[in-house]
């Protein structure tokens, strides 16, 4: 290594109350025009679901955040919004029963695109899925690139363009690449988000280890927890 080349180390550790402050300035960088989480909510979600709040470390310095909770899919199979199934930020809807991590955010210092942070968030919940025996994780990703199209097509034809390869999605793109399925499209799901006019991609990530045999993290002793499509 010369003196011009930089050591870079990139990984992924739990969220503690420390980075709260950080967490707020970097979200409110990356989503000018949404507004930011509050303050008890981030310590709330952590005293919650500790596992499933990740924050992404590149030389010391926070760069990303993945926050997740676990919840029981068939109570929101159907159109839900973010504030519903988060209950507004506060995960008090995190269910220990469930089978499904599910992803509520994911944000990336917009100065890092391209350096992987987001791939290694999407791979600590992976790790975080198998580690814990959940069936799969579920989250609905924003379509940042449908509003400059929205005049031009529907937002179910927007995404089938991306699924084809026609079109690039800064974010559907993206999962699309981590291995996620694309389900459909969850209307309103952030009304304030003009660039995505609100909408959001249905995404699901199978987990391949995934036994039915055995309880999940969550659940400790016999797993005698009916399951169906929870």
């Amino acid at each position: 290594m010369n003196n011009n080349q930089v050591m870079t180390k990139l990984f992924v550790r739990s969220t503690t109350p420390a980075d709260i402050n950080i967490l707020l300035r970097l979200q409110a960088d990356v989503y000018p025009s949404i507004d930011p989480w509050q303050r008890d909510h981030l310590v709330h979600q952590i005293e919650v679901f500790p596992e499933g709040q990740l924050v992404a470390m590149l030389n010391g310095r926070i760069v990303g955040c993945a926050s997740s909770l676990v919840i029981l899919w068939d109570e929101w199979a159907e159109e839900h919004s973010w504030k519903e199934i988060t209950a507004a930020g506060t995960f008090d809807t995190h269910n220990t029963a469930g089978f499904t991590l599910y992803g509520a955010e994911v944000f990336v210092d917009p100065r890092l695109r391209g350096k992987r942070v987001g791939h290694a968030l999407y791979e600590a919940r992976r790790q975080l899925c198998k580690r814990l025996n959940l069936r799969r994780i579920i989250a609905c990703g924003r379509l940042p690139g449908y509003g400059a199209v929205a005049d031009q097509m529907s937002v179910e034809l927007y995404a089938k363009k991306v699924l084809w390869g026609d079109i690039t999605d800064p974010v559907l793109s993206f999962q699309l690449r981590e291995g996620f399925r694309y389900c459909g499209i969850m209307k309103n799901y952030i009304p304030e988000d003009q660039e995505s006019r609100g909408h959001a991609a249905l995404i699901v990530w199978i987990n391949p280890d995934y036994d039915a045999s055995r309880p999940t993290g969550l659940q400790p002793g016999e797993n005698t927890t009916k399951e169906n499509s929870q």
